[in-house]
Protein backbone atom coordinates (compact mmCIF):
# COMPACT_ATOMS: atom_id res chain seq x y z
CA UNK A 1 0.00 0.00 0.00
CA UNK A 2 1.52 3.61 -1.01
CA UNK A 3 2.56 5.62 1.83
CA UNK A 4 2.16 9.16 2.04
CA UNK A 5 5.39 11.67 1.85
CA UNK A 6 3.69 15.12 4.24
CA UNK A 7 4.67 18.21 4.62
CA UNK A 8 5.69 17.87 8.44
CA UNK A 9 4.38 20.85 11.05
CA UNK A 10 8.17 21.42 12.50
CA UNK A 11 6.68 23.70 15.49
CA UNK A 12 3.47 24.26 17.49
CA UNK A 13 2.78 27.81 15.37
CA UNK A 14 4.06 25.93 12.02
CA UNK A 15 1.00 26.50 9.61
CA UNK A 16 2.90 25.87 5.90
CA UNK A 17 6.44 25.30 4.50
CA UNK A 18 7.91 26.14 1.47
CA UNK A 19 9.39 23.38 -0.97
CA UNK A 20 13.25 24.46 -1.70
CA UNK A 21 14.18 21.62 -3.76
CA UNK A 22 13.44 17.77 -4.33
CA UNK A 23 16.24 15.72 -4.47
CA UNK A 24 14.67 12.36 -5.43
CA UNK A 25 12.66 12.17 -8.94
CA UNK A 26 9.34 10.71 -9.33
CA UNK A 27 10.65 6.80 -10.78
CA UNK A 28 13.66 6.79 -8.33
CA UNK A 29 13.93 4.31 -5.85
CA UNK A 30 14.26 5.53 -1.93
CA UNK A 31 15.49 3.75 1.47
CA UNK A 32 13.79 4.81 4.68
CA UNK A 33 15.32 7.99 6.16
CA UNK A 34 16.85 8.85 3.33
CA UNK A 35 16.17 12.65 2.06
CA UNK A 36 13.54 13.42 -0.16
CA UNK A 37 13.57 16.74 -0.29
CA UNK A 38 14.61 20.61 1.26
CA UNK A 39 11.87 23.14 2.88
CA UNK A 40 11.79 26.51 4.63
CA UNK A 41 9.65 27.90 6.63
CA UNK A 42 9.46 31.38 8.08
CA UNK A 43 12.04 30.04 11.04
CA UNK A 44 14.24 27.44 9.84
CA UNK A 45 15.37 25.11 6.71
CA UNK A 46 15.13 21.25 7.13
CA UNK A 47 15.12 18.25 5.40
CA UNK A 48 12.47 16.16 5.02
CA UNK A 49 13.36 11.83 5.14
CA UNK A 50 11.26 9.44 3.57
CA UNK A 51 9.40 7.12 6.50
CA UNK A 52 9.32 3.87 3.99
CA UNK A 53 10.96 2.69 1.54
CA UNK A 54 10.31 1.83 -2.07
CA UNK A 55 9.52 3.72 -5.54
CA UNK A 56 8.79 7.43 -5.81
CA UNK A 57 5.61 7.36 -7.15
CA UNK A 58 4.28 10.59 -7.49
CA UNK A 59 5.73 13.99 -6.88
CA UNK A 60 2.13 16.53 -5.90
CA UNK A 61 4.17 19.58 -4.82
CA UNK A 62 6.88 21.29 -7.37
CA UNK A 63 9.89 23.54 -5.89
CA UNK A 64 9.02 26.51 -4.88
CA UNK A 65 5.16 25.90 -3.67
CA UNK A 66 4.41 26.74 -0.27
CA UNK A 67 1.75 23.99 1.20
CA UNK A 68 -0.23 23.86 4.35
CA UNK A 69 1.21 21.51 6.80
CA UNK A 70 -0.20 17.55 6.94
CA UNK A 71 -0.88 17.78 3.31
CA UNK A 72 0.41 15.10 1.11
CA UNK A 73 2.95 16.32 -1.00
CA UNK A 74 3.92 12.89 -3.16
CA UNK A 75 3.78 8.86 -2.41
CA UNK A 76 6.14 6.08 -1.81
CA UNK A 77 5.41 2.66 -3.06
CA UNK A 78 6.01 -0.34 -5.25
CA UNK A 79 6.56 0.52 -8.98
CA UNK A 80 3.57 0.76 -10.68
CA UNK A 81 1.04 0.67 -7.49
CA UNK A 82 -1.82 2.67 -8.02
CA UNK A 83 -2.46 5.90 -5.69
CA UNK A 84 -5.42 7.78 -3.81
CA UNK A 85 -6.61 10.66 -5.80
CA UNK A 86 -5.30 13.73 -5.29
CA UNK A 87 -8.60 15.16 -4.19
CA UNK A 88 -8.12 12.44 -1.13
CA UNK A 89 -4.95 14.08 0.01
CA UNK A 90 -4.69 17.50 1.87
CA UNK A 91 -8.47 17.48 2.84
CA UNK A 92 -8.73 13.73 4.12
CA UNK A 93 -5.13 13.86 5.94
CA UNK A 94 -6.85 17.38 7.72
CA UNK A 95 -10.04 15.16 8.55
CA UNK A 96 -8.49 13.03 9.82
CA UNK A 97 -6.18 15.24 11.95
CA UNK A 98 -8.45 17.03 12.99
CA UNK A 99 -11.14 14.19 14.09
CA UNK A 100 -8.33 12.50 16.50
CA UNK A 101 -7.14 15.81 18.42
CA UNK A 102 -11.38 16.37 18.94
CA UNK A 103 -11.53 12.41 19.76
CA UNK A 104 -9.16 13.72 23.07
CA UNK A 105 -11.03 17.18 23.37
CA UNK A 106 -13.46 18.22 25.82
CA UNK A 107 -15.62 21.05 25.06
CA UNK A 108 -16.34 23.54 28.27
CA UNK A 109 -19.89 23.21 29.28
CA UNK A 110 -22.34 24.55 31.89
CA UNK A 111 -24.83 21.93 31.27
CA UNK A 112 -25.92 19.78 33.96
CA UNK A 113 -26.88 16.76 31.95
CA UNK A 114 -23.42 17.34 30.52
CA UNK A 115 -21.84 16.90 33.98
CA UNK A 116 -23.64 13.55 34.63
CA UNK A 117 -22.52 9.88 34.35
CA UNK A 118 -23.75 8.61 30.75
CA UNK A 119 -26.08 5.71 32.18
CA UNK A 120 -28.19 5.07 35.81
CA UNK A 121 -26.60 4.31 38.43
CA UNK A 122 -26.93 0.42 39.45
CA UNK A 123 -25.20 0.60 43.23
CA UNK A 124 -25.37 3.43 46.12
CA UNK A 125 -22.69 5.26 44.72
CA UNK A 126 -21.46 5.84 41.37
CA UNK A 127 -17.76 5.87 42.63
CA UNK A 128 -15.80 4.40 45.63
CA UNK A 129 -12.36 5.61 45.86
CA UNK A 130 -10.03 3.18 48.17
CA UNK A 131 -6.77 5.86 49.41
CA UNK A 132 -7.04 10.06 50.25
CA UNK A 133 -3.59 10.28 48.97
CA UNK A 134 -3.35 12.66 45.92
CA UNK A 135 -4.34 10.41 43.35
CA UNK A 136 -7.53 9.63 45.28
CA UNK A 137 -8.72 13.01 46.84
CA UNK A 138 -8.21 14.28 43.63
CA UNK A 139 -9.81 11.61 41.82
CA UNK A 140 -13.24 11.58 44.69
CA UNK A 141 -13.21 15.47 43.72
CA UNK A 142 -13.36 15.27 40.12
CA UNK A 143 -15.82 12.19 40.10
CA UNK A 144 -18.02 14.65 42.22
CA UNK A 145 -17.66 17.95 40.35
CA UNK A 146 -18.70 15.37 37.21
CA UNK A 147 -22.06 15.29 39.02
CA UNK A 148 -21.09 11.86 40.55
CA UNK A 149 -22.45 10.24 44.18
CA UNK A 150 -18.96 9.40 45.59
CA UNK A 151 -17.31 7.25 48.84
CA UNK A 152 -13.79 7.74 49.53
CA UNK A 153 -12.09 4.89 51.90
CA UNK A 154 -8.93 6.36 53.62
CA UNK A 155 -7.06 4.25 57.05
CA UNK A 156 -5.15 7.02 57.52
CA UNK A 157 -4.69 10.47 57.76
CA UNK A 158 -6.02 12.32 54.29
CA UNK A 159 -3.62 13.56 51.91
CA UNK A 160 -1.98 10.29 52.01
CA UNK A 161 2.25 10.16 52.16
CA UNK A 162 2.52 13.52 50.34
CA UNK A 163 0.65 15.68 53.09
CA UNK A 164 1.59 13.98 56.02
CA UNK A 165 4.78 11.51 55.71
CA UNK A 166 6.38 12.94 52.25
CA UNK A 167 6.76 16.21 50.11
CA UNK A 168 5.15 18.51 52.65
CA UNK A 169 6.65 17.58 56.07
CA UNK A 170 10.08 16.96 54.25
CA UNK A 171 9.93 20.81 52.55
CA UNK A 172 9.61 22.11 56.53
CA UNK A 173 12.69 20.45 57.83
CA UNK A 174 14.59 21.76 54.10
CA UNK A 175 13.47 25.42 54.81
CA UNK A 176 14.82 25.81 58.12
CA UNK A 177 17.99 24.20 55.96
CA UNK A 178 17.71 26.91 54.04
CA UNK A 179 17.20 29.51 56.67
CA UNK A 180 20.69 28.36 58.42
CA UNK A 181 22.16 28.39 55.26
CA UNK A 182 20.95 32.16 54.64
CA UNK A 183 22.19 33.01 58.12
CA UNK A 184 26.12 31.75 57.32
CA UNK A 185 25.86 33.56 53.97
CA UNK A 186 24.98 36.54 55.97
CA UNK A 187 28.31 38.01 57.00
CA UNK A 188 30.06 37.57 53.41
CA UNK A 189 27.16 40.07 52.00
CA UNK A 190 27.32 42.29 54.71
CA UNK A 191 24.90 41.65 57.40
CA UNK A 192 26.27 41.96 61.10
CA UNK A 193 25.10 39.07 63.07
CA UNK A 194 25.95 39.44 66.96
CA UNK A 195 26.55 35.91 67.04
CA UNK A 196 27.02 33.34 64.16
CA UNK A 197 25.90 30.38 66.39
CA UNK A 198 22.52 28.45 65.96
CA UNK A 199 20.90 25.40 67.23
CA UNK A 200 17.92 23.51 65.93
CA UNK A 201 15.17 22.52 67.99
CA UNK A 202 13.62 19.19 66.89
CA UNK A 203 10.44 19.19 68.64
CA UNK A 204 9.81 22.80 67.81
CA UNK A 205 10.62 21.59 64.35
CA UNK A 206 8.62 18.65 64.36
CA UNK A 207 5.68 20.65 66.27
CA UNK A 208 5.99 22.86 62.84
CA UNK A 209 5.79 20.10 60.48
CA UNK A 210 2.60 18.62 62.04
CA UNK A 211 0.71 22.02 61.97
CA UNK A 212 1.39 22.27 58.37
CA UNK A 213 0.11 18.98 57.68
CA UNK A 214 -2.62 18.82 59.89
CA UNK A 215 -3.89 22.53 58.13
CA UNK A 216 -3.54 20.91 54.43
CA UNK A 217 -5.10 17.55 55.73
CA UNK A 218 -7.80 19.37 57.17
CA UNK A 219 -8.04 21.44 53.89
CA UNK A 220 -8.62 18.18 51.91
CA UNK A 221 -11.20 17.14 54.65
CA UNK A 222 -13.15 20.58 53.96
CA UNK A 223 -12.64 20.33 50.16
CA UNK A 224 -14.60 16.68 49.97
CA UNK A 225 -17.11 17.63 52.53
CA UNK A 226 -18.12 20.71 50.22
CA UNK A 227 -18.21 17.82 47.12
CA UNK A 228 -20.28 15.91 49.11
CA UNK A 229 -18.02 12.76 48.84
CA UNK A 230 -18.92 10.41 52.21
CA UNK A 231 -15.40 10.08 53.60
CA UNK A 232 -14.91 6.34 55.33
CA UNK A 233 -12.45 5.84 58.28
CA UNK A 234 -10.71 2.43 57.64
CA UNK A 235 -9.38 -0.06 55.49
CA UNK A 236 -10.61 -0.36 52.45
CA UNK A 237 -10.67 -3.88 50.38
CA UNK A 238 -11.93 -5.52 47.30
CA UNK A 239 -14.15 -8.05 47.53
CA UNK A 240 -15.09 -11.24 45.12
CA UNK A 241 -18.17 -9.57 43.96
CA UNK A 242 -16.26 -6.53 43.34
CA UNK A 243 -17.54 -4.24 46.35
CA UNK A 244 -15.64 -2.53 48.73
CA UNK A 245 -15.13 -3.64 52.47
CA UNK A 246 -14.67 -1.42 55.08
CA UNK A 247 -12.69 -2.46 58.65
CA UNK A 248 -14.07 -5.68 57.75
CA UNK A 249 -17.60 -4.73 58.76
CA UNK A 250 -18.95 -2.13 56.58
CA UNK A 251 -19.87 -2.63 52.55
CA UNK A 252 -20.08 -0.05 50.27
CA UNK A 253 -21.57 -1.01 46.68
CA UNK A 254 -20.05 1.46 43.48
CA UNK A 255 -20.86 1.24 40.28
CA UNK A 256 -16.61 1.82 39.70
CA UNK A 257 -14.05 2.02 41.79
CA UNK A 258 -10.65 3.58 41.93
CA UNK A 259 -7.93 2.30 43.65
CA UNK A 260 -5.33 4.15 45.30
CA UNK A 261 -3.64 2.99 47.81
CA UNK A 262 -0.43 4.93 47.14
CA UNK A 263 2.42 3.26 48.48
CA UNK A 264 4.83 2.41 51.38
CA UNK A 265 8.26 2.35 52.16
CA UNK A 266 10.80 -0.31 50.56
CA UNK A 267 12.67 -2.46 52.99
CA UNK A 268 15.63 -4.94 52.55
CA UNK A 269 16.31 -7.86 54.09
CA UNK A 270 20.15 -7.03 55.86
CA UNK A 271 20.65 -8.63 59.22
CA UNK A 272 19.92 -5.77 62.12
CA UNK A 273 17.47 -3.89 59.42
CA UNK A 274 14.63 -4.41 62.48
CA UNK A 275 16.81 -2.58 65.12
CA UNK A 276 14.72 0.56 66.37
CA UNK A 277 17.15 2.84 65.71
CA UNK A 278 16.96 2.28 62.05
CA UNK A 279 14.35 4.64 61.05
CA UNK A 280 12.56 5.35 57.42
CA UNK A 281 11.15 8.35 56.36
CA UNK A 282 7.88 7.94 57.89
CA UNK A 283 9.85 7.73 61.63
CA UNK A 284 12.84 10.28 60.69
CA UNK A 285 10.35 12.90 60.74
CA UNK A 286 8.94 12.48 64.23
CA UNK A 287 12.53 12.04 66.33
CA UNK A 288 12.68 15.18 68.85
CA UNK A 289 16.71 14.63 69.52
CA UNK A 290 19.25 15.98 66.31
CA UNK A 291 21.63 12.66 66.04
CA UNK A 292 25.39 13.98 66.30
CA UNK A 293 25.86 10.76 63.78
CA UNK A 294 23.50 9.39 60.88
CA UNK A 295 24.22 6.75 57.96
CA UNK A 296 21.84 7.47 55.23
CA UNK A 297 21.25 4.28 53.04
CA UNK A 298 19.58 5.24 49.60
CA UNK A 299 21.11 8.16 47.86
CA UNK A 300 18.21 9.03 45.91
CA UNK A 301 15.64 11.56 46.20
CA UNK A 302 14.65 10.83 49.76
CA UNK A 303 17.91 10.11 51.42
CA UNK A 304 20.15 13.06 49.43
CA UNK A 305 16.89 15.69 50.65
CA UNK A 306 16.85 14.39 54.35
CA UNK A 307 20.31 14.08 54.40
CA UNK A 308 21.63 17.10 53.72
CA UNK A 309 18.87 18.48 56.06
CA UNK A 310 20.11 16.72 58.97
CA UNK A 311 24.16 17.77 58.03
CA UNK A 312 22.61 21.52 58.13
CA UNK A 313 21.30 20.95 61.39
CA UNK A 314 24.65 19.44 62.58
CA UNK A 315 24.19 15.94 62.44
CA UNK A 316 27.41 14.07 60.65
CA UNK A 317 25.83 12.49 57.76
CA UNK A 318 27.29 9.41 55.51
CA UNK A 319 25.22 8.37 52.43
CA UNK A 320 25.72 5.16 50.98
CA UNK A 321 24.38 4.46 47.28
CA UNK A 322 24.56 1.06 45.44
CA UNK A 323 24.43 2.86 42.25
CA UNK A 324 27.87 4.56 41.09
CA UNK A 325 26.73 8.22 41.47
CA UNK A 326 23.66 10.15 43.54
CA UNK A 327 20.21 10.63 42.24
CA UNK A 328 20.94 7.94 39.65
CA UNK A 329 17.81 8.61 37.82
CA UNK A 330 18.75 12.57 37.07
CA UNK A 331 21.43 13.92 34.65
CA UNK A 332 25.12 13.21 35.19
CA UNK A 333 26.08 16.87 35.28
CA UNK A 334 23.17 17.22 38.14
CA UNK A 335 24.73 14.41 40.15
CA UNK A 336 28.21 15.55 39.79
CA UNK A 337 27.41 18.96 41.39
CA UNK A 338 25.37 17.51 43.96
CA UNK A 339 27.84 15.30 44.64
CA UNK A 340 30.33 18.31 45.24
CA UNK A 341 28.24 20.39 46.59
CA UNK A 342 27.31 17.30 50.05
CA UNK A 343 31.53 16.56 50.14
CA UNK A 344 32.02 20.70 50.82
CA UNK A 345 29.35 20.81 53.50
CA UNK A 346 30.97 17.53 55.31
CA UNK A 347 29.20 14.98 53.76
CA UNK A 348 30.75 11.79 53.61
CA UNK A 349 29.34 10.14 50.25
CA UNK A 350 29.90 6.32 49.65
CA UNK A 351 28.68 5.51 46.00
CA UNK A 352 29.06 1.86 44.75
CA UNK A 353 29.10 0.45 47.69
CA UNK A 354 26.88 -2.40 49.46
CA UNK A 355 25.13 -2.60 52.60
CA UNK A 356 26.04 -5.82 54.71
CA UNK A 357 25.03 -5.04 57.93
CA UNK A 358 23.96 -3.10 60.74
CA UNK A 359 25.05 -4.08 64.41
CA UNK A 360 23.58 -2.61 67.81
CA UNK A 361 26.53 -1.82 69.78
CA UNK A 362 24.24 -0.85 72.86
CA UNK A 363 24.13 3.14 73.05
CA UNK A 364 25.02 3.50 68.88
CA UNK A 365 25.23 1.11 66.00
CA UNK A 366 27.84 -0.52 63.54
CA UNK A 367 27.31 -0.36 59.79
CA UNK A 368 28.88 -2.24 57.70
CA UNK A 369 29.64 -1.89 53.96
CA UNK A 370 31.38 -4.76 51.65
CA UNK A 371 34.68 -3.85 51.16
CA UNK A 372 34.79 -0.72 53.37
CA UNK A 373 35.62 0.58 57.07
CA UNK A 374 32.57 0.03 59.41
CA UNK A 375 30.80 3.06 60.32
CA UNK A 376 29.46 3.85 63.79
CA UNK A 377 26.20 5.90 63.78
CA UNK A 378 23.39 6.94 66.59
CA UNK A 379 20.62 6.44 63.24
CA UNK A 380 20.39 4.76 60.11
CA UNK A 381 17.83 6.23 57.73
CA UNK A 382 16.51 3.56 55.12
CA UNK A 383 15.47 5.72 52.00
CA UNK A 384 16.08 2.91 49.14
CA UNK A 385 12.76 4.23 47.63
CA UNK A 386 9.37 3.04 47.76
CA UNK A 387 7.09 0.65 46.36
CA UNK A 388 3.02 -0.11 45.16
CA UNK A 389 0.66 -0.35 48.69
CA UNK A 390 -1.61 -2.96 47.18
CA UNK A 391 -3.72 -4.24 50.64
CA UNK A 392 -6.57 -2.28 48.99
CA UNK A 393 -6.85 -6.05 46.15
CA UNK A 394 -8.32 -8.05 48.81
CA UNK A 395 -9.99 -11.09 47.62
CA UNK A 396 -9.33 -10.07 43.75
CA UNK A 397 -5.51 -9.69 44.17
CA UNK A 398 -5.46 -12.67 41.86
CA UNK A 399 -7.50 -11.18 39.32
CA UNK A 400 -5.01 -8.13 38.24
CA UNK A 401 -2.73 -8.35 35.68
CA UNK A 402 0.27 -7.20 37.74
CA UNK A 403 3.84 -6.58 36.71
CA UNK A 404 6.72 -6.84 39.15
CA UNK A 405 4.13 -5.72 42.23
CA UNK A 406 2.59 -3.04 40.74
CA UNK A 407 -0.98 -2.85 39.14
CA UNK A 408 -0.91 -2.80 35.39
CA UNK A 409 -2.90 -0.22 33.75
CA UNK A 410 -3.74 1.28 30.63
CA UNK A 411 -3.31 4.77 29.37
CA UNK A 412 -7.18 5.10 30.56
CA UNK A 413 -6.08 4.36 34.07
CA UNK A 414 -8.18 0.97 33.86
CA UNK A 415 -6.90 -1.83 35.22
CA UNK A 416 -7.42 -5.39 33.88
CA UNK A 417 -10.91 -5.95 36.18
CA UNK A 418 -13.09 -3.94 33.68
CA UNK A 419 -14.21 -0.75 36.11
CA UNK A 420 -11.77 -0.84 38.38
CA UNK A 421 -9.34 1.71 37.94
CA UNK A 422 -5.89 2.41 39.72
CA UNK A 423 -4.09 5.77 39.44
CA UNK A 424 -1.32 6.94 41.45
CA UNK A 425 1.83 5.48 42.95
CA UNK A 426 -0.10 1.61 43.50
CA UNK A 427 0.58 1.78 39.17
CA UNK A 428 4.61 2.52 39.39
CA UNK A 429 4.24 4.76 36.58
CA UNK A 430 5.34 7.77 37.75
CA UNK A 431 5.68 7.57 41.85
CA UNK A 432 5.27 11.28 42.08
CA UNK A 433 1.97 13.25 43.45
CA UNK A 434 2.09 15.76 40.90
CA UNK A 435 1.40 12.78 38.54
CA UNK A 436 -1.12 11.67 40.59
CA UNK A 437 -2.87 14.22 40.59
CA UNK A 438 -3.33 14.06 36.66
CA UNK A 439 -3.66 10.57 36.84
CA UNK A 440 -6.63 10.64 39.59
CA UNK A 441 -8.32 13.46 37.31
CA UNK A 442 -8.40 10.60 34.64
CA UNK A 443 -9.32 7.60 36.29
CA UNK A 444 -12.32 10.10 37.25
CA UNK A 445 -12.93 11.03 34.04
CA UNK A 446 -13.62 7.63 32.90
CA UNK A 447 -15.33 6.00 35.76
CA UNK A 448 -17.91 8.79 34.67
CA UNK A 449 -18.31 7.91 31.37
CA UNK A 450 -15.78 9.96 29.92
CA UNK A 451 -12.78 8.52 27.64
CA UNK A 452 -9.89 10.29 28.22
CA UNK A 453 -6.22 9.33 27.95
CA UNK A 454 -3.05 10.20 30.03
CA UNK A 455 -0.44 11.69 28.54
CA UNK A 456 2.61 12.08 31.31
CA UNK A 457 5.39 12.94 28.74
CA UNK A 458 5.85 16.38 30.51
CA UNK A 459 5.89 15.24 34.02
CA UNK A 460 8.71 17.26 35.89
CA UNK A 461 10.86 15.80 38.66
CA UNK A 462 12.77 17.88 41.26
CA UNK A 463 14.39 17.66 44.53
CA UNK A 464 14.83 20.26 47.04
CA UNK A 465 18.18 20.47 47.56
CA UNK A 466 20.55 22.61 47.73
CA UNK A 467 21.21 23.38 44.97
CA UNK A 468 18.00 22.22 43.63
CA UNK A 469 17.73 19.93 41.12
CA UNK A 470 15.10 19.29 38.62
CA UNK A 471 14.32 17.71 34.96
CA UNK A 472 11.15 16.98 32.52
CA UNK A 473 11.74 14.84 29.52
CA UNK A 474 14.89 12.40 28.45
CA UNK A 475 18.16 12.52 30.03
CA UNK A 476 20.86 12.89 27.89
CA UNK A 477 21.74 9.35 27.24
CA UNK A 478 18.12 8.65 26.65
CA UNK A 479 18.10 11.33 24.14
CA UNK A 480 21.11 9.98 22.34
CA UNK A 481 20.23 6.45 22.16
CA UNK A 482 16.47 7.75 19.68
CA UNK A 483 18.24 10.69 18.31
CA UNK A 484 21.29 13.12 16.94
CA UNK A 485 21.14 15.73 19.67
CA UNK A 486 22.39 19.18 20.93
CA UNK A 487 23.63 20.35 24.09
CA UNK A 488 22.50 23.96 25.34
CA UNK A 489 23.64 25.12 28.57
CA UNK A 490 24.07 28.01 30.88
CA UNK A 491 25.22 28.45 34.39
CA UNK A 492 24.09 30.25 36.92
CA UNK A 493 27.16 32.49 37.41
CA UNK A 494 26.33 34.49 34.32
CA UNK A 495 22.87 35.55 35.51
CA UNK A 496 22.20 38.84 37.03
CA UNK A 497 19.54 37.80 39.60
CA UNK A 498 21.58 34.78 40.67
CA UNK A 499 24.83 36.42 41.38
CA UNK A 500 22.70 39.71 43.32
CA UNK A 501 20.86 36.64 45.22
CA UNK A 502 24.40 34.92 46.19
CA UNK A 503 23.05 31.95 44.18
CA UNK A 504 25.37 31.07 41.17
CA UNK A 505 26.00 27.91 41.84
CA UNK A 506 24.85 25.62 38.84
CA UNK A 507 23.31 25.60 35.12
CA UNK A 508 20.60 25.26 32.99
CA UNK A 509 21.26 22.11 30.31
CA UNK A 510 18.92 21.43 27.28
CA UNK A 511 18.99 18.69 24.97
CA UNK A 512 17.54 19.48 21.55
CA UNK A 513 16.89 17.47 18.25
CA UNK A 514 18.78 18.58 15.55
CA UNK A 515 16.18 17.52 12.72
CA UNK A 516 13.24 19.29 14.02
CA UNK A 517 14.94 21.56 16.99
CA UNK A 518 12.82 19.65 19.18
CA UNK A 519 13.12 20.30 22.59
CA UNK A 520 13.77 16.67 24.20
CA UNK A 521 14.97 16.97 27.79
CA UNK A 522 15.67 20.01 30.09
CA UNK A 523 17.92 19.72 33.49
CA UNK A 524 17.96 22.12 35.99
CA UNK A 525 20.45 22.54 38.86
CA UNK A 526 20.49 26.15 40.84
CA UNK A 527 18.13 28.34 42.40
CA UNK A 528 14.51 27.72 42.36
CA UNK A 529 15.23 24.69 39.74
CA UNK A 530 11.64 23.04 40.85
CA UNK A 531 9.68 26.08 39.96
CA UNK A 532 11.45 27.05 36.43
CA UNK A 533 10.91 23.02 35.46
CA UNK A 534 7.39 24.00 35.37
CA UNK A 535 7.93 26.34 32.15
CA UNK A 536 10.05 23.54 30.56
CA UNK A 537 7.04 20.98 31.55
CA UNK A 538 4.69 23.60 29.15
CA UNK A 539 7.38 23.80 26.54
CA UNK A 540 7.49 20.21 25.88
CA UNK A 541 3.91 19.48 26.33
CA UNK A 542 3.07 22.30 23.57
CA UNK A 543 6.02 20.73 21.27
CA UNK A 544 7.63 24.08 20.83
CA UNK A 545 10.86 24.07 19.46
CA UNK A 546 13.69 25.97 20.12
CA UNK A 547 12.99 28.55 17.42
CA UNK A 548 9.37 28.59 19.03
CA UNK A 549 11.02 29.57 22.17
CA UNK A 550 13.34 32.16 20.83
CA UNK A 551 10.34 34.67 19.98
CA UNK A 552 9.53 34.16 24.06
CA UNK A 553 10.51 37.34 26.07
CA UNK A 554 11.80 36.47 29.70
CA UNK A 555 11.30 39.34 32.16
CA UNK A 556 15.09 40.68 33.61
CA UNK A 557 16.52 40.17 35.80
CA UNK A 558 15.50 37.13 36.55
CA UNK A 559 16.26 33.30 36.90
CA UNK A 560 14.32 32.07 34.19
CA UNK A 561 16.51 33.85 31.57
CA UNK A 562 18.74 31.12 32.57
CA UNK A 563 16.40 28.80 30.51
CA UNK A 564 16.08 30.89 27.58
CA UNK A 565 19.61 31.72 27.06
CA UNK A 566 20.22 27.42 27.55
CA UNK A 567 18.10 27.08 24.49
CA UNK A 568 19.57 29.94 22.71
CA UNK A 569 22.85 27.72 23.30
CA UNK A 570 21.22 24.85 21.22
CA UNK A 571 21.56 26.74 18.25
CA UNK A 572 24.83 28.97 18.92
CA UNK A 573 22.94 31.99 19.49
CA UNK A 574 23.52 32.61 23.54
CA UNK A 575 23.64 36.70 23.82
CA UNK A 576 25.66 36.23 27.40
CA UNK A 577 27.92 33.49 26.74
CA UNK A 578 31.39 33.97 24.99
CA UNK A 579 31.12 32.85 21.63
CA UNK A 580 32.52 29.38 20.64
CA UNK A 581 35.23 27.87 19.46
CA UNK A 582 34.94 25.95 16.38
Amino acid sequence: MAVEVIMPKAGSEMEEGEIVQWFKQEGDEVKEGEVLLEIVTDKVNMEVEAEASGTLLKILHKAGEVVPVVQTIAWIGKAGEEIPGETSSATEVAKEVVAEVASDVKVPTTKEEDKLPQRERQGEFDVCVIGGGPAGYVAAIKSAQLGGKVALVESRELGGTCLNRGCIPTKTFLHNAEIINHIKSARDRGIKLVNDAFSVDMEKTVDVKNKVSKTLSGGVAGLLKSYGVKVYNGVGKLTADKKVLVNDTETIDADRIILAGGSKVSRINIPGMDNEKVLTSDEILDITELPSRMVVIGGGVIGSELGQAFATFGTKVTIVEMADRLIANMDKDASALLEKKFKQQGIEVLTGSKLLEIKDNGRDLTVKIEGKADIVADRVLLSIGRVPDNECLGELADKFEMERGRVKVDEYMETSVPGIYAPGDINGTKMLAHAAFKMGEVAAENAMGHNKKVDLKSTPAAIYTHPEIAMVGLTEEQAREKYDIKIGRFNFGANGRSLASNQGEGFVKVIMDTKYREILGIHIAGPVAAELINEGSTLIQTEMTIDDVMDIIHGHPTYAEALYEAMADCIDMCIHAPKKKK
